[in-house]
């Protein structure tokens, strides 16, 4: 399965924005533009729409970014720590080492998106439609999975230690290069995935079998 990437114009012609509030004040919607070492914390942007953009070592925390839309935007060496993404949509997105612990992306749709060597600890990903999505070599512990429509999702030795699945179907999701140590995940979701031996050991519990030594 190959997951599309952001689609951007060169490097060079991107515009180079310093104050993004300001530059969402003139217009709702932004597109070509390269955000650089930019920091902020409890803010609020909503219904807003970032185009084919680079975002680069930017911090934006325990902030409010509901309702908007991100369309062809590599994020590079960010923090969103404890931000809120509710009912977003991503669209051929990369976030690559990344720090986005506590986020909630409630009612999200997160389509043709890569993570990569990203931290999602406790993110919430409730009620989202994830498609054609990558997680490799992103930490996903005590994440949030409920209620979700997965469709071709790549988990590449990704770390979901305590992760908790409900009313989610995991039919042919593979998870055996990945960490799946205290997973939380009803017996009829996890019918049809793909788990490597010693990983079957962990799950056998579920089905309220005991293994005699």
């Amino acid at each position: 399965m190959k997951i599309l990437k952001p689609q951007i114009i060169s490097y060079e012609k991107l515009k180079k924005v310093e104050d993004l509030l300001k530059e969402l004040k003139e217009n709702e919607k932004i597109n070509n533009i390269n955000l650089e070492n930019y920091k902020q914390k409890n803010i609020q942007l909503k219904d807003i729409t970032i185009e084919k953009a680079i975002i680069k070592n930017t911090e934006i925390t325990n902030s409010n970014l509901e309702r908007n839309t991100f369309i062809d935007v590599e994020f590079k060496n960010c923090n969103f720590s404890n931000t809120s993404f509710e009912q977003s949509t991503f669209i051929r997105c990369e976030f690559n080492n990344c720090k986005m612990t506590g986020n909630n992306f409630i009612e999200n749709r997160i389509y043709n998106v890569s993570f990569i060597e990203t931290n999602l600890n406790y993110a919430n990903l409730a009620m989202a439609s994830i498609e054609n999505v990558l997680f490799e070599n992103t930490v996903l512990k005590n994440s949030n999975f409920q209620e979700n429509n997965l469709k071709n999702i790549i988990f590449k030795n990704a770390d979901l230690t305590q992760a908790q699945f409900f009313k989610t179907s995991l039919k042919d999701i593979d998870f055996s290069e990945s960490t799946i140590d205290g997973i939380t995940v009803l017996t009829e979701d996890i019918k049809g995935a793909i788990i490597n031996e010693f990983q079957a050991i962990e799950l056998i519990s579920l089905l309220g079998i005991k293994i005699k030594y």
